[in-house]
């Protein structure tokens, strides 16, 4: 459980280390790898939530035997030849390393999946003698399949290693008007004046997550309009959160409602996800008259796969294909200025409702 009663702060009463934690990448764009890194990925049960036998089934005979292939094949196609092969350690690593200059805390780097690892980035951070782990989750918006895992996580990998040094954890800042002033700021410099259409493309999730992560279990996506209606579900509802980001975004970017779109990626097998998607979505948009697209993905502040190949490479040439003249992909965050110098400000101050992991 989170607590809402937090001790002092580690810059007053001890020192502060911080922890960023990403999603994570293969070692490697080949199968061998992919496959050990979907396989970790897969088997969470914050991903997929049906019981171990079940998981263990669908993971190992209907997706590692023909996916890994498919998406090594993706990864080739954005792997760096020179440093750090995979794009979003790369970004990942170029913003640890701007933190680290700006903090006057210890900075360590994580990936939920894969290298390098939760328990050695813990391990460093305790060595450094800190009494506080500040968990920057790099995810803006809720849910269970990023944020709550990297905090289970955390949480493990810290009483492993030490149960004197605290957690307190940065809550989603997808509602966040410092951040919200710096992702309008950075995608105003990279948007085109001629553009018809900004889609806010995100990651998508399963309908089931949604609606698992609902607390009153019976607001989200069981009555009209959900995401408008005021609820405590809300605090936890990955859907309501992206379009809060796409309307605060769109109003600092002076956007009007049909200027504007908010759609989601990466679906993955026949169940419902959130709609609308996408992939069909960049298809049907030349048919509508509308030939100039930018494309942004506020789900994630780091370039990676989604972005880069489903969006930058697959997503161009359905555009492109559909009869679409024009489409720019705007990066994210990576590691820009004033992204690095809000981080810092938060290493410093976290915001009041972050707080301290009882475990």
């Amino acid at each position: 459980m989170v607590g809402h009663d937090a001790p002092p702060r580690a810059d007053e009463s001890g020192r502060r280390g911080v922890l960023l934690v990403n999603l994570g990448s293969p070692d490697a764009p080949d199968s061998a790898a992919v496959r050990r890194y979907l396989n970790e990925f897969l088997m969470d049960p914050f991903v997929i939530g049906s019981p171990w036998l079940l998981r263990r089934l669908v993971v190992s005979s209907l997706i590692l035997p023909f996916r890994p292939r498919r998406s090594a094949k993706a990864y080739r196609r954005i792997w760096r030849k020179e440093g750090t092969g995979a794009p979003l350690l790369a970004h990942s690593e170029a913003l640890h390393a701007a933190l680290a200059r700006q903090s006057n805390t210890p900075v360590s780097l994580a990936m939920r999946y894969g290298s390098p690892n939760i328990d050695g980035a813990v391990a460093d951070l305790v060595a450094a003698g800190v009494d506080e782990v500040l968990l920057m989750a790099l995810y803006p918006q809720h849910a269970d399949s990023t944020r709550t895992t990297t905090v289970a996580r955390v949480r493990l990998a810290l009483a492993q290693h030490s149960r004197d040094v605290a957690l307190r954890v940065l809550p989603p800042f997808h509602d966040s008007s410092a951040y919200l002033d710096v992702l309008a700021q950075h995608t105003r410099r990279h948007l085109p004046q001629d553009i018809q259409q900004l889609l806010l493309s995100y990651h998508g999730l399963p309908e089931r997550h949604i609606m698992r992560a609902d607390p009153t279990h019976k607001h989200c996506l069981k009555v009209p309009s959900c995401c408008e209606r005021p609820s405590t579900a809300h605090a936890s509802c990955y859907r309501h959160q992206a379009y809060l980001t796409s309307a605060a975004l769109a109003e600092r970017l002076n956007l009007q409602p049909d200027q504007f779109t908010t759609c989601f990626q990466s679906r993955l097998g026949r169940l419902p996800w959130l709609e609308p998607y996408t992939d069909v979505l960049l298809r049907e948009l030349p048919r509508r008259g509308i030939t100039r697209i930018a494309v942004t993905a506020p789900a994630f502040v780091a370039d990676n796969l989604e972005t880069l190949e489903e969006l930058g490479i697959r997503g161009r040439q359905q555009f492109l294909a559909a009869g679409g003249e024009s489409f720019t992909l705007l990066p994210c965050l990576n590691d820009d200025p004033a992204w690095v110098a809000l981080l810092a400000e938060w290493s410093r101050q976290p915001p009041p409702e972050s707080a301290i992991d009882q475990r």
